[in-house]
């Protein structure tokens, strides 16, 4: 008999967890392997940016400008010679830092604003929910260009701006769970011991909707990114001193005629890093399903 065959046998008599069985159906997905691992490398080499770096982020030489990629600068530098492969580095850590702090800020409001309306129900959960699309009916992109005008343009009021806009669908996600999971006789029991709503909420019912949480994360980090690569874009994001792939794209653009490489390899780092999340997101999507696990 086959080794994986008997290993699978065994395993199904010990039992295994949601997660355990989770784990083993997204490492047979190798799209999501594959963007996990290159997630994971851009999050390793961004955290030691500052000691692997080939030059110092503030080095420039004037006479040398922008040079195509060579033996000294591998992904060539810009109009003022600084090294394209530092800045890319350097504005990889404002990119990731802007899509996991911006996307836990949208999920610390959605979760807490959806879990509430979706327990509580009734008239508490009609008022939360209809400020809700009233706030989805505004453009979303005014509002956070206004903060930017009115508060000015800051890395931390960035993240704070983004997380705020993007909570609206999490809260949605978690009523539908709220609703679907206050039913079972877990949380009937929690009630009849006496628990208070927000033990039960935090405690119980939180904890057993962490699949569609997990997922939506995934999948809200690259549009929070792409997002703040819009911003930047347009000049309403993060400002020099600090750069962004955002930002590197948008001075590429300005010069892509004349140094291509300014806007391919930021831009390249970009789309490599939103595919890899999307995948990774899909595959713990389809991983968590346990429905369709079943089929």
């Amino acid at each position: 008999m086959n080794t994986e065959v008997i290993q699978d046998i065994a395993q199904a008599e010990e039992g295994t967890s949601l997660w355990q069985d989770a784990w083993v159906r997204l490492r047979k997905n190798h799209l999501a392997v594959l963007g996990l691992v290159v997630l994971l490398f851009m999050i390793v080499i961004a955290l030691l940016t500052p000691w692997i770096a080939p030059y110092a982020y503030d080095a420039q030489n004037l006479d040398l400008g922008a040079t195509p990629p060579s033996a000294a600068h591998w992904l060539g530098t810009d109009v003022f010679g600084r090294d394209l492969l530092t800045q890319i580095m350097y504005g990889g850590r404002i990119s990731l830092a802007v899509g996991f702090i911006a996307t836990s800020v949208a999920l610390l409001i959605g979760v807490s604003w959806g879990a509430i309306a979706g327990y509580v129900g009734g008239r508490t959960d009609a008022i939360m929910m209809r400020l809700v699309d009233i706030l989805y009916a505004l453009p979303f992109m005014i509002f956070i260009v206004l903060l930017m005008v009115v508060f000015g343009r800051n890395v931390i009021l960035l993240f704070l701006a983004i997380g705020a806009v993007e909570w609206l669908t999490m809260a949605r996600i978690m009523r539908g769970q709220m609703q679907s999971l206050r039913q079972q006789e877990f949380v009937e029991a929690a009630v009849s011991l006496g628990l208070p709503p927000a033990t039960i909420i935090r405690r119980h019912l939180v904890p057993n909707a962490l699949g569609p949480i997990i997922v939506y994360t995934t999948l809200t980090i690259p549009s929070v990114m792409l997002l703040e690569a819009f911003l930047s874009f347009l000049g309403l994001g993060i400002q020099p001193p600090q750069t962004s792939w955002g930002l590197l794209i948008s001075y590429g653009a300005e010069t892509m005629e004349e140094y291509p490489w300014l806007l391919i390899y930021p831009g390249l780092t970009l789309t490599i890093t939103l595919f890899s999340l999307n995948f990774l997101g899909d595959g713990l999507r389809d991983a968590l399903d346990v429905r369709g696990s079943k089929d």
